[in-house]
Parts: structure tokens; C-alpha cells; sequence
């Protein structure tokens, strides 16, 4: 019998199929665009998009695609039923996994130069997530019915992306590396 328990991650992506549907290659692009926000395998969204068919959460469409086949998924009443209730429930604190953290600590037992070295790829990280938010941000007129939720959510996320670089300046001052110039938007 299936697990017809609602996850953050089944609830993510019911939000992400939203009014118009989607199909699973457009909410990888979704997920590349905001891994900011949402960090899971590719495979787990084919495999979600399945599961909340199965549970009656989701509508499959099998349609003609540019190659093969390809599964358009759109809400039902129990998918959009499902997210007004859960939109109502206490959000917690989100939890982050951050490597970068964990190094840091580990500084006083390895020395600050490898930490630093392993740090350095970060800001190329960084650099990268200020260019899938400005794709992302691009899209945003093609998306009147979600502008002003779009704009929020990339505020957001140019927040912590900034956050990170301030905390990897301190980091590098405070390890005895001079911060580097900052890059990406002010």
C-alpha cells in the first residue's frame, strides 16, 4: 500500500504544478532555477509527481512531446484542498544542511588553511545562484498569476544569498585571509 502521507516535499510539489500543470522536465527546470530554496534529486520529483497521481492529489495527462510522450500533471480539489490546509498550519524554522558550517568548526582541529581553501569554490556557488535567480526573475512577466508571489520569494533568496557572502567575508577576515571584493548584485 502506498504511504499516502503528505511530506514539505509533496507540498512543494504541488505548488510548483500549480494552476497551469506541469510536467516533471518543467519542474527540474524549477528546481535548477530555485535550488536556493528546495534541494532534492531529479529523480524524486518524477517519482513524487507518480505518487501524488496515485493518491488522487495530482491529474496525468500523457501527451505528445517533442521526442516521446510526456505526462502533464494538474492539480485536483484533494491537491488544492490538501494545500489550503496545509498553508494554514504553524511553518516551522527552516532546517538547513550547510557544509560550510561544519568546516568552520572543524577549523580548530584541521588549521584555517584547508578550511579555507574548501571554501573557495563557494563563492563560484554563489555566484552561480545570483545567475539561476536572475533566469528565474526573467520569467517572472510570464507569470502574471504569480508575480507578486515570484518577487517575494526571490527577495528572499538574494537575502541569503548575500548573507552567505558577508558570513564567507568574515569567515576569510577572521581565519587570517583578507575578504574578498563581494560579486553578484548589491
Amino acid at each position: 500500500m502506498a504511504d499516502r502521507r503528505l511530506t514539505p516535499f509533496s507540498y512543494t510539489v504541488l505548488v510548483l504544478v500549480g494552476r497551469g500543470g506541469a510536467g516533471p522536465h518543467d519542474l527540474v527546470r524549477m528546481m535548477r532555477q530555485g535550488r536556493v530554496y528546495w534541494a532534492a534529486a531529479e529523480s524524486g520529483y518524477y517519482a513524487e509527481l507518480k505518487r501524488l497521481a496515485a493518491l488522487g492529489y495530482l491529474a496525468a495527462e500523457r501527451g505528445p512531446g517533442r521526442t516521446t510522450e510526456r505526462t502533464h500533471y494538474t492539480l485536483t480539489e484533494a491537491g488544492l484542498e490538501a494545500l489550503r490546509e496545509w498553508a494554514g498550519t504553524p511553518c516551522p524554522l527552516p532546517r538547513m544542511q550547510n557544509e560550510a558550517v561544519v568546516r568552520v568548526l572543524g577549523a580548530d582541529l584541521v588549521g584555517p588553511e584547508p578550511v579555507l581553501r574548501g571554501l573557495e569554490g563557494l563563492r563560484a556557488e554563489l555566484d552561480e545562484a545570483d545567475a539561476r535567480l536572475d533566469a528565474g526573475e526573467a520569467t517572472i512577466p510570464s507569470l502574471p498569476h504569480r508575480a507578486r508571489e515570484l518577487r517575494l520569494v526571490h527577495r528572499l533568496g538574494r537575502s541569503i544569498v548575500q548573507a552567505h557572502r558577508e558570513w564567507l567575508d568574515e569567515v576569510e577576515r577572521e581565519l587570517g585571509r583578507p575578504a574578498a571584493t563581494p560579486a553578484g548584485p548589491s
